[in-house]
């Protein structure tokens, strides 16, 4: 017992950490998917709608083939004559009994097949829903993970702008030494550090954040140290709406899932009607009882009796026939007699319990069911089923009108998105251009302080500008792709 304890707590201790998937240090988006696919549990639960639904349609071709039960039981029962309507039934003598059955049934109605079809097109349903699940988490980890990846690049750009403002203190307070500026550039470069380590420690967190988030999608713990590696190229976008829609009506697995369930809904339907049709069902069952009185003697005494008494009704009858003037069957009459070899015999047949059974007649039926009237309990079925069939294409249409709306929006979106992205690139680099040449004035003491920090602050802010745009861009790219439902690079 002691081993079996342990063994039992090392397999609960085992079990968390064998659920855990390694994560390498440098993950890429690929990487980040498959580990998502394994571990997200949102994903997981739709995977067992899935194993639910295979059960579902063994279960209706199950419906096709005979249910069996079987049952062995004993009894005991006292020996005394029971008592009804005034007469005396039952042994003087305990009787032990034991007995055995088997029966089949079989039930077959047209609701039986439209089941088997209702529930083969739920598993095809339930492959579509696996579908739009994976599909779902896909996006969601593509978009979190550029999520991260741009808020390390604003953090790495506060991390930069930190250090520069320190350079610039360093040079103000340089300047100020030899009576090239005042105290109040050195102050103003003072709390231009301070803002600048606040705006990093809030960017940072920020990163840390969305990192988290990323690793609660995928369904693992964040490991200590990850750095995420994919890189993403930004090219002007050669696709057309028209093609995208035509795509995302053959392949989108949403429009897929919800188009399956309309088929469900269909079957379900017909599958209600199929109550006012008849049904059949076929019964068989077979069976045996062993009986066996306590009082090994009592079937002897029961049969010595009888046999007396056939000899006493023998002899009665030979002395009528005597008196009548007719032969007597004295000698027939004193034949009559119970010998050993017939009490051995009945002694015999009080042994059969509790194995030795004798059978019982079988009993076969099959019939036929027609339903008449069940208190509109049908006609209600019926309607309820039509209003789902109305609603499940409802969903079709109202799907079909949204992923309109989705792939062009996206499609938009992402042209909008590759031209903005352009434009603050040219804009990063002027601003790279104009604080350059401040820094350079300042140096010189052609530029005051204020100059010098309004450029700075000019090329943070296009900096962050392209940073966002560049990410904003491919996350238009996935969101395309997610409506789509196929990849586009």
């Amino acid at each position: 017992m002691r081993l079996l304890k342990l063994t039992a707590i090392a397999l609960t201790l085992a079990s968390p950490l064998a659920a855990q998937t390694s994560v390498p240090t440098s993950l890429t988006l690929e990487e980040a998917i498959s580990i998502a696919k394994r571990n997200n549990p949102t994903f997981l639960e739709t995977q067992n709608g899935r194993r639910r639904a295979e059960n579902a349609v063994r279960n209706a071709y199950g419906a096709f083939l005979p249910s069996a039960s079987t049952n062995i039981g004993t009894s005991y029962r006292q020996g005394r004559p029971q008592i009804f309507n005034g007469v005396a039934f039952g042994a003087n003598s305990d009787i032990l009994s034991s007995s055995w059955g088997l029966n089949f049934s079989l039930g077959i109605s047209a609701s039986t097949f439209t089941n088997l079809r209702r529930s083969r097109q739920n598993e095809a349903a339930s492959d579509a829903d696996v579908n739009a699940a994976e599909q779902a988490l896909v996006a969601g980890v593509q978009q979190q993970y550029l999520l991260v990846l741009q808020a390390g690049a604003r953090a790495a750009l506060q991390d930069t702008l930190v250090v520069a403002n320190q350079l610039q203190l360093d040079l103000a307070r340089a300047r100020a030494g030899v009576g090239a500026a005042t105290s109040l550039d050195v102050m103003r470069a003072e709390v231009a550090v301070g803002q600048q380590q606040v705006a990093a420690l809030r960017a940072q967190n920020l990163a840390e954040v969305t990192m988290l988030q990323l690793f609660q999608q995928i369904g693992v713990e964040k490991p200590a140290v990850v750095s995420l590696t994919s890189q993403f190229v930004v090219t002007e976008p050669a696709l057309n709406v028209t093609t995208l829609l035509q795509m995302a009506e053959d392949g989108n697995p949403a429009l897929k899932a919800v188009r399956a369930r309309e088929q469900v809904a269909q079957l379900t339907y017909r599958q209600a009607q199929s109550a006012y049709l008849p049904s059949i069902s076929a019964n068989a069952s077979f069976g045996g009882v062993a009986q066996k009185f306590r009082d090994g003697e009592y079937l002897v005494n029961q049969a010595l009796g009888s046999v007396a008494g056939s000899r006493a009704s023998c002899f009665t009858t030979d002395s009528i026939r005597q008196g009548a003037g007719l032969s007597g069957i004295t000698a027939q009459c004193s034949s009559i007699a119970f010998t050993d070899a017939q009490a051995d015999a009945v002694r015999a047949q009080n042994s059969n319990f509790p194995f030795k059974f004798t059978s019982n007649p079988y009993n076969l039926s099959i019939g036929v069911s027609l339903p008449l009237f069940d208190g509109f309990s049908r006609e209600t079925q019926v309607q309820d089923a039509s209003a789902n069939r109305m609603d499940a294409r409802y969903r079709v249409r109202a799907q079909e009108l949204r992923l309109t709306t989705d792939v062009t929006s996206a499609w938009t979106t992402l042209q909008a998105g590759y031209r903005a992205f352009r434009l603050q690139e040219q804009n990063a680099v002027a601003a790279r251009t104009a604080l350059q040449l401040a820094q350079e004035r300042y140096r010189v003491g052609l530029n005051s302080l204020v100059d010098l920090q309004q450029a700075r602050a000019d090329f943070d802010r296009a900096e962050t500008d392209r940073i966002d745009a560049l990410y904003e861009f491919h996350r238009s790219f996935a969101a395309l792709e997610s409506a789509v439902g196929r990849p586009l690079r």
